[in-house]
C-alpha cells in the first residue's frame, strides 16, 4: 500500500489547498448565499454548523474521497462487529455495546457480551438506588451523604465531567467528590470536611494496580479505619470497579461490591461502563440510562448516515483538512455552558491519547502530522484569557463552539448574553475586521487623522479562522451522551484517515516504568542503579534538608 502522503486522494487535497488558500471566508459567504444550509446538518439532538470552515463543495468532495480511500466505512463496521481493531493489544473495541439499546447480540471472539453488560447495568441500578434511597448504609448504620470517586485518567475525567455537566439532575442529599492526583493535597482537602461514617468510596481501576489510584485508595482506607475504629468498616464503605477480584478481596472489598468491566473497554471510553457508577449515584440510574440513550442515537447516526451527511465523519475530515492541509496544529474546545467546564479536559484525553501517535498501523513512522493539540475553556471566561491569540495571534487555532439553545438557569438575561457572545466570537474569527474598516470606525468615533493611522493596525483582525458551532437543544443526559459519542466517533474516524491505531496508549508507559527506579533513589535505597546527571542532580536537590529559595 502506498504511503498516505503519496496516495491519490491526499495529493488531490494538497493541490486543492494550494489553489484555495487565498480565498477568505468573507468571499466564500459573499459568493454563496446558501452556504449555511449547504454546510450544516442535524445529527440526532445536535445541530452542526461547519459553514465557517475554510472549505467549499469541491473541498468536501475531495475529503469524502479520502474517507473512501481510507475505508472509513469498513473500519467503522469492523469496530461495531467486534473485530480486533486494537491491533497491538489484540482487542475488540466495543464501548458502543455498553449503550446498545436493542435486544441483539454483540460478539467478542464468538461470545455474546450483552448478557454481561446487562447484568452489570442491573447491579448498578440496584446498588445506586439502594444508596440514594438510604437502604444501603455505612458500617455504623449511617445514611451515605458523600461519594468519593478515586480514579485517574478515564476513570476520573469522564465521570467527573458528566457529573458536573448534569448538576441540575443531581440529588442534594448525596454529594459527589473526585480524587485523581497522587498529590496528597487532593485527597486530604477532599476528606477534611467529610464524616467517615457517611462516606462511600468508589475505587476505579481495571487492574486494581494503578499506582496513583491505589495510593489514594490506601490512604482513604486508613482514614476510614482510623475514623470508625474497625477494619470491618471497609467492606461497607468501599466499592471497586475492577476485574481483579483477588486484589479487591485483599483490599477488603467484598465480591458483591465489585463491578466488572472488560478489556474491550478503553479507559477514555469507559464512562458508559461500571466506571459510570459515580454518575448513577449522583443523578440516578434512570438519568444514566438517558445518557446511554443519547450515545446510542449518535451511534446509529454514525452507523447508518451516508458519509456526506455523517456528522462524526465530517468533523473528522474537517480536522484533517485543518491539520494536514492548512497547517493548523491546535484545536480549541469552547463550551458556552459553565456546566461543561470539564469537557475540554475530557476531550484532551480522548483525542490526544488516542491519536497522538508517530507510527501507523503497520508500525511504520508517519511523515504527516497526526493528533492536534487539544485545549479549551468555557466561554465567556476564555474571551478574557486567550481569545486575543485566537483573533490576532500568529498561530491559527481551529475552534469548536458548543452551546445549548435553552438553559437550566434562566437568570435575568444572562443566557441571551451568553448566546450572543458565542455567535459574535465565531463571527469575529471568521470575518475579522479589515484595516479600512478599522480606520472608518475610528473616524466615526472622532479620532484624529494621526490617531487613526496609529491605532488602525492594532484594531485590524485578519479573520479567516475556521470554526464549527455545535448547538444542543438543552444540556440533558441524552444530549450530553450524544455529544460525547459524536466526539468519540470523530476521533476514531481521524485515526482511520491517518492509518493509526486510536485505541492503545503506549506513550504513557515509559514514565511509569522509570518511576519505581526514581522512587527507590528518592528513598535512598542502595539498590537503585545509576541515572542521568540531570535526574541525579534533581534527586539530590529534592532529598537534601534545604533547597535553594
Amino acid at each position: 500500500m502506498a504511503s498516505l502522503t503519496h496516495s491519490p486522494a491526499w495529493n488531490a487535497l494538497e493541490a486543492h489547498a494550494r489553489a484555495g488558500k487565498a480565498i477568505h471566508l468573507r468571499d466564500r459567504f459573499a459568493a454563496d448565499h446558501a452556504r449555511f444550509s449547504a454546510f450544516s446538518l442535524d445529527a440526532g439532538p445536535i445541530f452542526v454548523d461547519y459553514s465557517k470552515q475554510c472549505v467549499d463543495a469541491e473541498t468536501m468532495r475531495r475529503l469524502f474521497a479520502l474517507a473512501r480511500q481510507q475505508d472509513v466505512e469498513s473500519n467503522r463496521d469492523a469496530m461495531f462487529a467486534g473485530q480486533h481493531i486494537n491491533r497491538t493489544e489484540r482487542r475488540a473495541v466495543l464501548h458502543t455495546a455498553l449503550r446498545d439499546r436493542l435486544d441483539r447480540a454483540v460478539f467478542d471472539d464468538g461470545k455474546d457480551v450483552m448478557p454481561g453488560v446487562r447484568d452489570v447495568l442491573r447491579r448498578m441500578r440496584e446498588f445506586s438506588n439502594g444508596v440514594r434511597h438510604g437502604e444501603i448504609r455505612g458500617f455504623r448504620g449511617g445514611v451515605f451523604t458523600d461519594v468519593v470517586n478515586i480514579g485517574i485518567g478515564g476513570s476520573d475525567l469522564g465521570p467527573l465531567m458528566v457529573v458536573e455537566a448534569l448538576e441540575p439532575y443531581r440529588t442534594d442529599r448525596l454529594r459527589s467528590h473526585f480524587v485523581s492526583n497522587v498529590d496528597g493535597a487532593h485527597l486530604a482537602r477532599t476528606l477534611q470536611a467529610l464524616n467517615p461514617a457517611t462516606t462511600l468510596f468508589v475505587v476505579a481501576s481495571k487492574t486494581f494496580t494503578t499506582q496513583e489510584t491505589m495510593a489514594n485508595a490506601a490512604a482513604a482506607r486508613e482514614w476510614l479505619v482510623q475514623g470508625l475504629g474497625d477494619v470491618r468498616s471497609v467492606e461497607h464503605h468501599f466499592v471497586a470497579l475492577s476485574t481483579n477480584l483477588e486484589a479487591t478481596g485483599r483490599f477488603g472489598v467484598v465480591p458483591a461490591r465489585v463491578f466488572e468491566f472488560w478489556d474491550w473497554v478503553g479507559g477514555r471510553y469507559s464512562l458508559w461502563s461500571a466506571i459510570g457508577l459515580s454518575i448513577a449515584l449522583a443523578v440516578g440510574m434512570d438519568r444514566f440510562d438517558e445518557l446511554l440513550d443519547g450515545a446510542y442515537e449518535m451511534d446509529e447516526h454514525f452507523r447508518r448516515a451516508p458519509l456526506e451527511a455523517n456528522a462524526p465523519v465530517i468533523l473528522a475530515l474537517l480536522g484533517v483538512w485543518c491539520s494536514n492541509f492548512l497547517g493548523i496544529d491546535t484545536h480549541v474546545a469552547l463550551p458556552y455552558d459553565q456546566s461543561l467546564h470539564r469537557l475540554p479536559a475530557f476531550l484532551q484525553q480522548l483525542d490526544m491519547e488516542s491519536n497522538g501517535k508517530r507510527v501507523d498501523r503497520d508500525g511504520l513512522p508517519v511523515d504527516y502530522d497526526t493528533g492536534p493539540v487539544v485545549w479549551g475553556e468555557p466561554g465567556t471566561n476564555g474571551q478574557h484569557a486567550f481569545f486575543q491569540l485566537l483573533h490576532q495571534g500568529t498561530r491559527i487555532c481551529a475552534a469548536d463552539f458548543i452551546v445549548a439553545r435553552d438553559t437550566h438557569y434562566p437568570v435575568g438575561n444572562q443566557h441571551q448574553l451568553l448566546l450572543a457572545n458565542c455567535l459574535a466570537q465565531s463571527r469575529a474569527l471568521a470575518f475579522g475586521k479589515t484595516e479600512t474598516e478599522a480606520r472608518h470606525e475610528l473616524e466615526r468615533q472622532g479620532a484624529t487623522a494621526d490617531a487613526t493611522a496609529e491605532l488602525a493596525p492594532y484594531k485590524t483582525f485578519p479573520g479567516n479562522r475556521p470554526s464549527n458551532t455545535l448547538v444542543l437543544r438543552k444540556l440533558t443526559p441524552a444530549t450530553l451522551g450524544a455529544l460525547i459519542a459524536l466526539y468519540e466517533h470523530k476521533v476514531f474516524v481521524q485515526g482511520v484517515l491517518w492509518n493509526i491505531g486510536s485505541f492503545d496508549q503506549w506513550g504513557v508507559e515509559l514514565g511509569k516504568q522509570l518511576a519505581p527506579e526514581v522512587l527507590s533513589r528518592l528513598r535512598g535505597e542502595s539498590s537503585a542503579g545509576p541515572m542521568d546527571a540531570s535526574t541525579e542532580g534533581l534527586v539530590a536537590k529534592l532529598t537534601t534538608a534545604t533547597t535553594a529559595r
